[in-house]
């Protein structure tokens, strides 16, 4: 044993990633006095600008919305108690198919091994004992977020780390109760068409594929207020519009696959650094 505290580091792609995906864990393991490092991939500038102007249209300026979404950022680690946040602040590159993603500097067009050898430097400096990052498909496909997976399993493959690594994902489950909540919160939703419900069908995996259930419920207070501290994404940020009771009900766990461990830990696990304390 040594004197360096257990580290966490989760790598995601924009500005309120943390928080929906890694909110409770950020906020548990900080409680627990282990140091949460975020590593924020791309500078959010395709977000919503004031007043909800969506990129592309008249008035949206991508270099005033990164930096509000920087502040944004800062104010949601404060609420979760990150320890440290590095931002490589790549262009976002949008949805997939938009223009961003070809635009020069986008976190898409940057070459894996560029982005890797910067996130390596900093695995090296914070010698995590705990990565987080998404799977290949990025959870549901976006560019950056599959981006974020690249450069964060290429790096790893740079330095001689052996941190336990795990990718983000949904129980499907849980995913037919966020479905059921959503058609309740909004009875006029009309039905997905068969394609974009079948795409959502594949998102998550089945229950007995997750290798890791981490219990936040305590911190899923903290959670919802790191989402609400992206107020600028409001819109597009669903899981405020349940309120805190019913957000803690659904988003109170968070789940995840290992992928990468040197410790032998049994699974199915309920604590991300099972094996290493």
């Amino acid at each position: 044993m040594t004197d360096r505290p257990l580290t966490l580091m989760a790598v995601h792609a924009h500005p309120d990633d943390e928080a929906t995906g890694t909110g409770g864990i950020l906020a548990q393991y900080a409680a627990e006095g282990i140091r949460t490092v975020l590593v924020t991939c791309t500078d959010g500038g395709c977000g919503d600008g004031p007043g909800g102007v969506k990129p592309g249209d008249p008035g949206h300026d991508p270099a005033a919305v990164a930096l509000m979404r920087r502040h944004e950022l800062e104010a949601s680690c404060a609420v979760l108690k990150v320890s440290d946040l590095e931002m490589l602040d790549y262009a976002d590159s949008g949805m997939m198919g938009w223009p961003g993603n070809d635009a020069p500097g986008s976190f898409w067009r940057t070459p894996v091994e560029e982005g890797a050898a910067r996130l390596a430097e900093l695995m090296r400096h914070y010698r995590p004992d705990v990565v987080v990052t998404y799977d290949e498909n990025g959870f549901y496909g976006h560019p950056d977020h599959i981006q974020a997976h690249r450069i964060t399993m290429a790096a790893l493959e740079m330095t001689a780390l052996t941190p336990k690594v795990y990718w983000t994902t949904m129980p499907r489950s849980g995913m037919q109760r966020f479905g059921e909540i959503m058609r309740e919160l909004h009875g006029d939703m009309p039905e997905p068409d068969p394609a974009e419900a079948a795409a959502m069908a594949e998102i998550g995996l089945p229950d007995e594929e997750i290798t890791t259930w981490v219990d936040t419920t305590a911190f899923s207070g903290q959670k919802f207020d790191a989402l609400a501290a992206h107020a600028s994404q409001g819109e597009n940020i669903f899981f405020l519009k349940m309120g805190k009771e019913r957000f803690g009900e659904l988003m109170g766990t968070e789940t995840f696959v290992r992928v990468k461990d040197a410790t032998g830990a049994a699974m199915p696990e309920n604590d991300l650094f099972a094996g290493l304390r």
